[in-house]
């Protein structure tokens, strides 16, 4: 691929550069794609988007830069931004107090997902200093994916709104855990302090950055109708601000989305207009955020040992999710069978797991790369393996509203 590339070079000189070209090609390629998957298989389209990633990441595409940097990483934090500031807006924390044991069901599945990762891969000989950030990697679920999943299945139901609300915690504690392990990665013999310290920092400046957007947004409701486009450029915009200012102030961008979205909530619980309003920027940005993951989880190096290892990491992960949520599940009021279901949905990994295990690159390159190693393999099998895992999760829990049987030409749900 390197090699066309560089004939193309050669004659080709668009005013926005090569790189534009051939990241429009590829999406193109990906919405097309995405639209075949769907309508003949019935499963979601960014199953689609990841598979085109995939390829072009196998034949070496360079328009993905592993670490993360630059517009790659502003975009995909924006896109990630976006879709957890929405899943924050689906937290009332009201509903804790109500029902205390939604929580507990998180906490339980988090930490029993952490400690078995963490156990399993220092049985395998991995160092300590690796073994740690992946299981908290392993840690983070994939609102992306699920909500993604979720919006082509149109699943509602308590079993999608149960794994939307678990998927989403895990993302915080992940994040603000990750970035804060990236931090110190490198430094031994820290005292209780030093190691807690990072955390509150990302967490404050987050909290600092989600604040300042939610009121923002919240004033701007006063103002302008729900409804309005322009107030969907106005939440863009304010979201694009926010994940620049974020990171730059050593927080996290996707975390102050999140928080920004669970404050919001409780400023203006009335429903929101605004995700509606988006439409194809959204999507764009969503489709984009796919094909980079799959992108650049592919350039990943395979090899005997890694693949044992990732494959110990998938299957201690996806037993670990299904039981700590069964464990989590007395007196929660779902049932163990919608347990076992919203456990399954918790399975995919993607641009969440992405981020943080490009923080831990850029922080210790040498230890980064050992955890990436892992990282990259297992992500781009769980971005594609859990989307399908999730999907048949809920249409086994009854919450579809459309039949996983593919379109025939005639759009009738019948091949021809």
């Amino acid at each position: 691929m390197n090699e066309i590339l560089s004939f193309w070079a050669q004659w080709l000189r668009p005013s926005a550069g090569l790189p534009t070209v051939q990241w429009s090609l590829l999406l193109a390629v990906a919405a097309m794609v995405g639209y075949l998957v769907q309508r003949h298989t019935g499963l979601p389209k960014m199953v689609g988007y990841s598979l085109v990633g995939t390829v072009a990441g196998l034949a070496g595409f360079s328009g993905a830069v592993w670490p993360l940097q630059g517009i790659s990483l502003f975009l995909l934090e924006l896109a990630v931004a976006i879709v957890l500031f929405e899943c924050g807006g689906r937290i009332p924390l009201r509903w804790f107090r109500h029902n205390p044991m939604v929580l507990v069901q998180s906490i339980a599945e988090s930490v029993l997902t952490y400690f078995a990762v963490y156990w399993t891969l220092i049985w395998l000989d991995l160092p300590v200093q690796v073994a740690g950030p992946l299981a908290l990697v392993a840690l983070a679920a994939s609102p992306t994916v699920l909500t993604r999943v979720v919006a082509d299945t149109r699943a509602a139901g308590p079993v999608t709104e149960r794994a939307i609300v678990l998927t989403t915690l895990s993302t915080l504690y992940a994040l603000t855990l990750g970035s804060a392990r990236a931090e110190v990665i490198d430094r031994k013999g820290l005292t209780l302090l030093e190691s807690i310290y990072p955390v509150v920092v990302v967490l404050g400046v987050s909290i600092v950055v989600a604040t300042v957007l939610a009121l923002a947004l919240r004033t701007a409701l006063r103002l302008m109708s729900p409804a309005s486009e322009n107030t969907s450029m106005l939440f863009l915009a304010l979201v694009a601000a926010g994940t620049a200012v974020a990171a730059h102030m050593g927080g996290s961008a996707p975390l102050a989305a999140l928080l920004g979205g669970m404050l919001l909530k409780q400023l203006n619980p009335r429903p929101w207009a605004w995700p509606h309003q988006l439409g194809n920027a959204s999507s764009l940005l969503t489709m984009l955020m796919f094909v980079l993951v799959s992108t650049v989880a592919a350039q990943a190096a395979w090899n005997a040992p890694v693949a044992g290892v990732v494959l110990a990491l998938i299957a201690v992960r996806l037993l670990a999710k299904v039981t700590g949520v069964a464990l989590g599940n007395v007196g929660s009021g779902a049932s163990w069978k919608q347990a076992l279901w919203v456990g399954c949905a918790m399975t995919p990994m993607s641009a969440i797991a992405l981020l943080i295990a490009s923080r831990f690159v850029q922080a210790a390159p040498a230890t980064g790369q050992a955890i990436a190693s892992v990282t990259l393999p297992a992500i781009l099998l769980m971005e594609m393996l859990g989307a399908v895992i999730a999907s048949v999760a809920i249409y086994q829990a009854g919450e579809s509203a459309k039949p996983w049987a593919p379109r025939g030409p005639d759009g009738d749900g019948h091949g021809s």
